[in-house]
C-alpha cells in the first residue's frame, strides 16, 4: 500500500471501467474535444509570439506546418487531460497518433498539389474524428493507471469550466471590442435547450422563469439595436453582466443546467462584459 502525504493526492477515476459503457465513452470523447480546444487556445498564441520573436512567422503560416502545429497543440492538451483522468500511456500514445496520422496521410497529396490548404486542414480534422473514436473504443475497458496528483492540480482541474472560459476570452482582453447587440439573443438559448434535453423545465415556475428571461434579453437586444452607438455598447455590457448573475443563481440552485455549464457560462459572460466595458472606456465604444 502506498503511503500518501499532504503534497500528493492519489485518485481513481470516478467511474468504474464496467459502469455505463456508452455514456462513459461519450464523456471521454467530449473531454478529449474540450482538452484539444484548450490546447489550441493556450498554445497557439505562444507559437505566434515565438515565431514573431525568432523571425519564422512565415513558415508557420504554411498550411502543412500549421496542420502539424495544430496537431501538436491538440496533443499536448489531450495528453495532460488523459493523464489526469488516469489513462495509461499506451492509450495516450494512440490518441496522439490519432491527432497526427490524418494530417500526415494528407501531406503527400498536398505536396503533390492534389489538395489545397483548406482541404488539408478540413480533411485532417474529419479523419481525426473516427480515429479518436477507434482509440477510445479500443481502450474503453482498460483499468485506470496509478496517478499521483498534487492538491493544487486537483483544485484547478475541478475548476475546468472557469479555465476554459478564460481561455476562450483571453484574446478579448488583449484586443477589447464591443460585441454586437444581437449576441445577447444566444444568452438564454443554452438554458432552454439544455433544459428541454435534460427535462429540467417541468418544475413549478421553471419554464415560466426561463421564458421571462428570454423575453427580457430579446427586449434588451431590440432596445440596444434601436439606440445604437455608445448607449448600445453599455446595454450590451449590462446584458452580458446580467446573464452572469443569472448563471450564478442557477449555479447555486443546481436547477435547469449542470453546475459546470453554469460556471463556464458565468465566467464567460463576466469576461465578455468586462472586455466590452474596457473597450468603451478606452476607445469610446
Amino acid at each position: 500500500m502506498t503511503t500518501l502525504t499532504n503534497d500528493d493526492v492519489r485518485d481513481v477515476p470516478p467511474v468504474a471501467p464496467s459502469a455505463g459503457g456508452g455514456r462513459r465513452l461519450l464523456r471521454h470523447l467530449a473531454e478529449m474535444a474540450l482538452a484539444m480546444v484548450a490546447g489550441m487556445l493556450l498554445l497557439a498564441p505562444l507559437w505566434d509570439a515565438v515565431g514573431a520573436a525568432l523571425g519564422f512567422s512565415g513558415p508557420l503560416d504554411r498550411p502543412d506546418v500549421a496542420a502539424l502545429v495544430m496537431a501538436t497543440n491538440m496533443t499536448v492538451g489531450m495528453t495532460v487531460w488523459m493523464r489526469y483522468r488516469a489513462h495509461r500511456w499506451g492509450a495516450v500514445g494512440e490518441m496522439a497518433a490519432a491527432m497526427y496520422v490524418p494530417f500526415l496521410l494528407l501531406l503527400v497529396p498536398f505536396w503533390a498539389d492534389l489538395l489545397d490548404g483548406d482541404a488539408l486542414l478540413l480533411g485532417g480534422h474529419l479523419l481525426m474524428v473516427p480515429a479518436m473514436v477507434l482509440v477510445a473504443v479500443r481502450h474503453r475497458h482498460e483499468a485506470p493507471a496509478s496517478v499521483r496528483r498534487h492538491p493544487a492540480v486537483v483544485a484547478l482541474a475541478r475548476r475546468w469550466p472557469t479555465g476554459l472560459a478564460l481561455l476562450m476570452t483571453a484574446d478579448m482582453w488583449v484586443e477589447p471590442r464591443v460585441v454586437s447587440p444581437w449576441t445577447m439573443l444566444v444568452l438564454p438559448g443554452g438554458y432552454l435547450l439544455i433544459g428541454v434535453v435534460r427535462g429540467t423545465l417541468r418544475g413549478t415556475g421553471v419554464l415560466a422563469t426561463q421564458l421571462l428571461g428570454l423575453a427580457a434579453w430579446v427586449a434588451l437586444t431590440l432596445v440596444a439595436v434601436a439606440a445604437g452607438g455608445r448607449t448600445a455598447a453599455w446595454l450590451v455590457a449590462f446584458g452580458w453582466l446580467a446573464h452572469g448573475m443569472w448563471d450564478l443563481v442557477h449555479h447555486r440552485s443546481g436547477r435547469v443546467v449542470p453546475r459546470g455549464y453554469a460556471e463556464w457560462c458565468g465566467v464567460l459572460d463576466a469576461a465578455v462584459a468586462g472586455t466590452v466595458i474596457l473597450a468603451i472606456l478606452t476607445t469610446g465604444g
